[in-house]
């Protein structure tokens, strides 16, 4: 019965889910994103998107993506570094302090933020945008600790130590050693961060009032209205976006590897 079994074969329910729930759903839509209503080929979709507001959506969306991961990026290396120093920190429950609010519905977390903005007096009624700013940050920030955290902890603490000892002071060791080192971990922190961020719609909907909309929300609307075709070519305008970033911070995560390696 089992003669003719080869390792290959193991390979199979994981092709045929590949199939059904990656390559399908995306032939489906570049079907829709292409065609009309009467499903003839059609770019229709293509001149309408830039010439359109749903263009300027977007980059007002990667504006957002760009100032979100900066600010995750400076809120969470220094976080991170604390907790992967264990002179500062020798309770793991610290860490697991940062990461349990990712346990929690992220809608349920963003209603409490938004009451605590009206509570002080930032609610997105009045500053929308700030209001959009933090909620992304405070739901966001995880997902750039956690990284930045364990690729700290498998650092080369000797390669610090040697810059002090040779005369570099603070800043040059952090800038040429530390930096350079726990850059796979930005990069991935990053990429945690900036393509989420231009997809959501609940955190800016519910943060700004429906006064900043994110081109995730553009998505979904076209999608609730039954425009299957015009949401069908965002959706794989977002598709092309997150394949060009991986490519990109794959090939940098590749070259800073290899580079704190050298070191």
């Amino acid at each position: 019965m089992f003669s003719n079994f080869q390792r290959k074969h193991l390979a199979i329910p994981y092709a045929v889910f590949l199939f059904l729930f990656v390559v399908l759903p995306v032939i489906i839509v570049l079907v829709y994103a292409f065609t009309d209503n009467s499903f003839r080929f059609t770019l229709v979709n293509l001149t309408d998107f830039f010439g359109s507001e749903k263009f300027s959506t977007l980059i007002v969306s990667l504006v957002y993506g760009a100032i979100n991961t900066v600010l995750c990026l400076l809120i969470g290396y220094p976080i991170a570094m604390i907790l992967a120093n264990k002179k500062y920190n020798k309770n793991a429950v610290i860490v697991m302090l940062f990461v349990m609010p990712m346990w929690i519905n992220f809608v349920i977390r963003i209603w409490a933020i938004r009451d605590l903005l009206s509570w002080i007096g930032l609610s997105g009624g009045h500053y929308p945008e700030l209001a959009t700013i933090i909620g992304l940050v405070y739901d966001y920030l995880p997902f750039v600790i956690l990284p930045l955290y364990t690729t700290m902890l498998r650092m080369d603490k000797s390669q610090v130590e040697a810059a002090s000892d040779l005369g570099a002071k603070p800043f040059q060791t952090f800038t040429r050693v530390i930096i350079p080192m726990t850059m796979p971990g930005i990069v991935s922190a990053a990429m945690m961060v900036f393509m989420p961020t231009i997809s959501s719609y609940a955190i800016a909907d519910i943060l700004s009032e429906y006064k900043v909309t994110l081109f995730g929300g553009t998505i979904e609307l076209y999608f609730k209205q039954s425009n299957w075709h015009f949401g069908s070519f965002l959706a794989l305008v977002m598709l092309v976006l997150i394949a060009l970033t991986t490519f990109l911070t794959s090939k940098f995560s590749k070259k800073e590897t290899e580079r704190a390696n050298l070191w």
